[in-house]
């Protein structure tokens, strides 16, 4: 019974007919609806609750939530693509496109701080809803190319292999932080709230890097899976912090 229960609740779901933030029917009303007892319908919310549709609370209704993206990191895939990819709408907002000094990016970008580097600040967006902020930082060749076209409607990563500047090969690095000023204004979250960092460096077929970026994200839309294959042959799985 509960299986039932809870397939027609994800339909309804999925159909848009119960969106993030209604609440569901209370325990008794599915239990009235559905002729049954609460053990079945207290099931069905916890299958649910497990694949991350609902949340519950003490004292009030279990409650539809926003579901969350899986941003996969194994491969280079623009945000632009990816949001298509999950039947979403992407957006850009462009904040700062700007020509500076290196200073304390040059380590990053393999140039010296006095050298001269193209930052990009831009919030995107799912379905027209604030989900990350990027801080963006290439190397003055391959930056320039970005002031020749609207940031707001390309993807950066598709644009620059247009113009031969592809991602041959990249890290990534995945952490949390607290959410600063910038963060807390775009994404439309409290100062301090954690988000997930993932930090960029890209090369190109020569090996030199070109991009040195963060892209912050909020962790209450999207979250990160990481696919591998086989085993370490070194013994090295995790790294610590500051080790």
């Amino acid at each position: 019974m509960y299986t039932q229960i809870a397939d027609d609740l994800r339909a309804q779901i999925a159909a848009g007919a119960l969106r993030p933030g209604d609440d569901v029917p209370t325990e008794a009303e599915l239990a009235e609806r559905w002729r049954t007892s609460r053990g079945p319908i207290r099931n069905a919310l916890a299958a649910l609750r497990g694949e991350g549709l609902i949340e519950t609370s003490r004292g009030r209704p279990a409650r539809v939530v926003a579901r969350k993206a899986n941003q996969a990191v194994d491969v280079s895939v623009p945000f632009t693509r990816w949001a298509r990819e999950l039947g979403v709408s992407p957006g850009a907002q462009t904040q700062e496109l700007s020509l500076r000094r290196a200073g304390d990016l040059g380590a990053a970008l393999g140039v010296d701080p006095g050298d001269t580097i193209v930052s990009v600040v831009r919030l995107r967006l799912l379905d027209g809803r604030p989900t990350m902020l990027e801080r963006l930082n290439y190397t003055e060749v391959a930056g320039r190319r970005l002031f020749e076209v609207n940031l707001d409607e390309v993807s950066i990563t598709e644009y620059l292999s247009s113009v031969g500047h592809p991602i041959v090969t990249l890290q990534h690095v995945i952490d949390a932080v607290a959410a600063d000023d910038q963060d807390a204004a775009l994404l439309r979250v409290p100062r301090g709230t954690p988000i997930l960092r993932l930090t960029r460096t890209s090369r190109d077929a020569e090996g030199r890097i070109f991009e040195a970026s963060e892209d912050r994200y909020l962790s209450e839309v999207v979250r990160f899976t990481v696919a591998a294959s086989g085993i370490s042959t070194d013994g090295h799985y995790m790294r610590a912090v500051g080790g």
